[in-house]
């Protein structure tokens, strides 16, 4: 499951709206928006963003969230680690090989520790 999917599992469910109604409601196969809430789907466009923002009448606070959280859903990602280091090539695979075999605790940890130490972003983030 991706960010984004996970953000709009529980944002149907508070409001008690079936999956098939919503891809009908927003123009798109229940296949497609199944597969983007369990993370067999790229990251959603633009367009559809949107369309969710407004299909669940988000406030601006919350539409930026979900197009935050639309930017880290990319379900298969590939980390170029040229010109780094061999210890951020290190980090690099060993998290390809063995992210399956972290629990849910570990995974916040480590999320925790990167953004506390990450530089900000260089440029727009939209």
């Amino acid at each position: 499951m991706t960010p984004f999917g996970e953000k709009i599992r529980q944002l149907r469910a508070e409001r008690d709206i079936m999956q098939k109604t919503m891809a009908e409601e927003l123009g798109v196969s229940g296949a497609y928006l199944s597969a983007l809430e369990h993370g067999h789907r790229s990251q959603p466009g633009p367009g559809l963003i949107r369309q969710v923002c407004d299909y669940f009448a988000l406030d601006w606070d919350e539409a930026e969230e979900l197009r935050h959280l639309a930017l880290r859903s990319h379900p298969k990602i590939t980390v170029d680690t040229s010109g780094l280091g061999a210890k951020a090539t290190e980090l690099a695979n060993l998290l390809a090989e063995r992210i399956s075999d972290l629990d849910d605790e570990t995974i916040e940890w480590v999320l925790d520790e990167i953004k506390a130490r990450a530089q900000p972003p260089k440029g727009p983030t939209h």
